[in-house]
C-alpha cells in the first residue's frame, strides 16, 4: 500500500456532519436544477452502507472532500450552480484535463469539492456512461468497487470502504442494491491490466481484513467468502484475445497509469 495515512485520522462527529450536510445541500441543489450528479469516494460508501458505514469512524476513516461523477453536457450548469452555493472554481484544473475534471472550494467552510466528468481515470479508467442514471444517488455498487479495485498503490482508506461494501452488499447480475459482478468481471475479462490490479487488491483487502480488531470474526469470514467469490469468477470468465496476448507480458511491463496528483 501507499501511504496509509492519507484520508485516515481522528474525526469527530460534527466535523463529518459538515461534510454530510453539505453534501446534502448539493445533491438537493442539483435535483432542483436537473443536474444528474452521482456521489463517489468515502460519502458513497456512507451512503450505500446504512448497516457498516460505522466502520469508517471506528477505523479512523476521515471524509477530506465530496467527490461526484457527472456527465460533461451538464458542466457549465454545474459550475453555475456550485458558484452560486459559494464555491470558487479552479479553472485550470478544467482546462488542463481537458474537460475531465473539475476542482471547487468554498472559502467560507474551506471544503472541497472534485468533480469527475465521463469516467474516473487514474490507474485504469472507469466510464459512467449511461450508468449515472442506474443508481441514485452514488454511482452504481459495481463502479463503487473498482473505484477501489484500480488503484494501484492503494490506501488504508479504500481498503476500509471496500470491507463495508463486501459486507453490506451481496455480489449479483444485475446492480439493484447488489454489486453486479458479471460487469465487472466483463469489464476486467476485456483489460488485462485492470484484471491484474483488481484481483491484486482484493487480495490485500481479504489479507488486511484479518488484522482488523473492529470487525468480528463472521464479518472477517464474509470478506473472504466475498473476495474469494469475486477472484473465481474473475479467473474463470473466457478472455479477450487482447486480454491473453497481453497476459503474456505480465508484470514484465507496466500495465497501468501513474497517477499525477492535481
Amino acid at each position: 500500500m501507499s501511504n496509509s495515512s492519507i484520508g485516515m485520522g481522528e474525526q469527530n462527529r460534527s466535523e463529518r456532519e459538515k461534510f454530510e450536510n453539505e453534501l446534502k445541500a448539493i445533491l438537493k441543489a442539483s435535483d432542483d436544477a436537473n443536474i444528474l450528479l452521482r456521489v463517489i469516494g468515502s460519502l458513497a460508501f456512507q451512503m450505500h452502507c446504512p448497516q457498516f458505514g460505522y466502520l469508517q469512524a471506528a477505523m479512523g476513516r476521515a471524509f477530506t472532500d465530496i467527490d461526484f461523477a457527472a456527465y460533461n453536457r451538464q458542466s457549465k450548469q454545474i459550475s453555475e450552480l456550485m458558484t452560486k452555493m459559494g464555491y470558487i472554481e479552479n479553472r485550470e484544473v478544467y482546462i488542463a484535463s481537458e474537460g475531465e475534471r473539475a476542482i471547487f472550494d468554498k472559502p467560507s467552510t474551506g471544503l472541497h469539492v472534485d468533480i469527475f466528468y465521463e469516467k474516473l481515470d487514474f490507474c485504469h479508467a472507469i466510464y459512467w456512461k449511461d450508468r449515472l442514471e442506474v443508481d441514485s444517488p452514488t454511482i452504481p455498487l459495481t463502479e463503487l468497487l473498482l473505484e477501489k479495485m484500480q488503484i494501484v498503490q492503494i490506501n488504508e482508506k479504500d481498503i476500509i470502504d471496500t470491507i463495508m461494501l463486501l459486507l453490506e452488499h451481496p455480489l449479483g447480475e444485475i446492480d439493484q442494491e447488489a454489486i453486479n459482478i458479471k460487469l465487472a468481471v466483463q469489464l476486467c475479462a476485456n483489460e488485462w491490466g485492470l484484471w491484474r490490479t483488481t484481483t491484486m487488491n482484493l487480495e490485500k483487502v481479504n489479507q488486511l481484513a484479518q488484522h482488523y480488531t473492529q470487525l468480528t470474526t463472521a464479518q472477517k469470514e464474509k470478506v473472504t467468502t466475498q473476495v474469494s467469490e469475486i477472484i473465481a469468477r474473475l479467473n474463470n470468465e473466457p478472455k479477450s484475445l487482447a486480454w491473453r496476448i497481453r497476459a503474456r507480458v505480465g508484470d514484465r511491463v507496466k500495465w497501468y497509469k501513474e497517477v499525477d496528483e492535481v
